[in-house]
């Protein structure tokens, strides 16, 4: 099961754990089982489209899932997913 690490502001849908393992084949069946296995974080993640919100960065790796096939990019079990909030500044 791939690896999800999660950033600071969702780990209390974690209880604090900055690593999940979640079964899936696909970016977007992970998420939703990081949905099944740790309510309201997906819509933290994702927009009432189910699309990635505009300030999420997903990788599967070090690829951003925007230039692969989205939520339909195929993951391994032995792949690591990061979520990364983007941040703004000047």
């Amino acid at each position: 099961m791939p690896n999800v690490r999660i950033p600071t502001p969702l780990r209390k849908y974690t209880q604090g754990r900055e690593e999940v393992t979640v079964a899936g084949d696909t970016v977007g069946s992970v998420l939703d089982g990081l949905e099944q296995s740790y309510p309201g974080i997906k819509e933290r993640i994702c927009d009432e489209a189910g699309k990635v919100r505009r300030f999420v960065n997903v990788f599967v790796g070090e690829d951003d899932i925007r230039f692969l096939d989205n939520l339909g990019t195929a993951v391994k079990t032995s792949d690591e997913i990061s979520i990364v909030p983007a941040i703004a500044g000047g």
